[in-house]
Parts: C-alpha cells; sequence; structure tokens
C-alpha cells in the first residue's frame, strides 16, 4: 500500500509477518505535519493487522535517516496553535510507536537528526551503520528536544541526553551503541539489511501472544506520555515562535 503526497511518501510492504514500513521526503527525510499523520496513522493499523508480527521501520535513499521536523514548516508558523499541532505531530508519532502491539525494529542507514533521533529511540529495537551519527542542535535554534526527550532518556539515559542536548555536535554510531540507542552497528547497509531480515524472521517465528506481553512489559512506566508529550509539544510551540528562534531559522535558511 502506497500513501504519498507532495510532501513525501509512505510505503507499506507486508510478508511473511514482516511489514516493511518506508518513509521518504526529499528534504534528508524530514517530517511535514501531513507526513507525520500518515505514519501515525499508519502505525496504527498495523498495530491492528494480524498478518502483522514484527514492523521494520526505515527511509529510504542512501543519505540520511531523519532530518527531524520539516524546517519550511518550522518557519511557517505564525501562532502558538499552529506550532504545537506542529510538534504534537513528533508526539503523536512516538505514543503509535509505544502503543504499537508488535515489535518495531529500527533499520538506520544514515545521519539522524533532531525528532529523527527520537523516532529511532522509540523503536525496540535498532540496528544501524557506522554512517549513522546522530545530533539535537535544538537549543542551537532556541529551542529544544521537549518532545522526544522522554524516549531517548528512556533508551540512553539522562546523563547522556543531557550531553546530547548540551553539546550539539555529532555523536558517533559507535558512541550511540554504547550508550544504548543501537543494539548493534555494521560497516555497510549490506550486513545492515542481512542481520536485520535474519532478526525479523526469527521474531516473526516467536509465539506472538509472547510478544505482545513482552512489549508491554518493555513500555512500563510510559503511560504518562499521553499528557506528558503534548505538554511538552507546547512548550516548543511555544519556544518557536520566540524572536530567538525566530531569527537563528531564518538565518539559517540564508
Amino acid at each position: 500500500m502506497a500513501l504519498q503526497n507532495p510532501n513525501g511518501f509512505l510505503l507499506t510492504t507486508i510478508e511473511n509477518k514482516i511489514a516493511t514500513l518506508e518513509f521518504g521526503h526529499p528534504a534528508s527525510n524530514s517530517f511535514p505535519s501531513v507526513l507525520l499523520e500518515r505514519l501515525t496513522n499508519e502505525l496504527n493499523n498495523l498495530s491492528n493487522n494480524s498478518a502483522v508480527l514484527v514492523i521494520i521501520l526505515k527511509s529510504s535513499g542512501s543519505g540520511a535517516f531523519c532530518a527531524g521536523a520539516s524546517f519550511d514548516e518550522l518557519l511557517a508558523v505564525s501562532n502558538q496553535e499552529e506550532a504545537t499541532q506542529f510538534f504534537s505531530g513528533f508526539a503523536n508519532v512516538l505514543n503509535a510507536m509505544r502503543n504499537c502491539s508488535k515489535i518495531i525494529m529500527g533499520r538506520i542507514h544514515g545521519k539522524a537528526v533532531g525528532g529523527g533521533v527520537g523516532i529511532i529511540a522509540a523503536c525496540d529495537y535498532a540496528l544501524a551503520t557506522t554512517e549513522s551519527t546522530i545530533k539535537l542542535s535544538e537549543l542551537a535554534i532556541g529551542i529544544g528536544p521537549f518532545v522526544i526527550e522522554p524516549a531517548v532518556s528512556r533508551k540512553i539515559g539522562k546523563s547522556a541526553m543531557t550531553e546530547m542536548t548540551l553539546d550539539t555536535e555529532w555523536k558517533s554510531a559507535i558512541w550511540a551503541n554504547q550508550k544504548g540507542l543501537y543494539a548493534k552497528v555494521f560497516a555497510t547497509t549490506a550486513e545492515l539489511d542481512a542481520e536485520i531480515m535474519a532478526f525479523a524472521n526469527k521474531l516473526a517465528a516467536y509465539n506472538p501472544e509472547a510478544l505482545l506481553e513482552m512489549k508491554k512489559v518493555f513500555w512500563e512506566g510510559t503511560e504518562n506520555w499521553n499528557t506528558l508529550l503534548y505538554e511538552r509539544a507546547e512548550i516548543s510551540g511555544k519556544l518557536v515562535l520566540s524572536d530567538f528562534s525566530k531569527k537563528a531559522l531564518n538565518q539559517l535558511k540564508k
């Protein structure tokens, strides 16, 4: 099933109980709000699909895995409601991943920034290549990684999250592996894909009820995300409208 629009695409293929969910956008696989909504809806659909036991989440191309929020859309927001709604799109995706009844594997082939790091953190199991460096650059544009912080902190801990947030430089894939964001790191995408499929087929052979119950255990203690992430979206929405953020975003545009 292909879901396409001028702001990117979403494609789902299902084979042998494994759903491969691929997203893409011309701007380094960034997310405009319409693509965030489509991803949320598709995750919810797959959660209820009895023919699926495992989801592989990937992005298109050979460049960046995900550049986070749509830069053009960030520039376009003009009021608190619009801004909060935009950041709530990432909250919706993270909650859909958290509540999904299937194990979600992340195929991370390249760089990830901001919201892209949050999406990786919300995967139950992420595999990457040595090219999969990560960065949280939100403070540099006057906001912060408020919405994704619970997901990232849950995966790598508050200390590493603090380091990433305050030091807005790139962190290597090896660093991300050592902190627990990536389960394994491979030298090539060929090796990555071979391991992804081998592991997905292994999971698909397990007892579906056991996988479902373990998924619940993995995410224990996150029930407050139903409100927390939207409170965080409101904070980001307020800050992105500040003079500091507007100036920083316009400078980046030049």
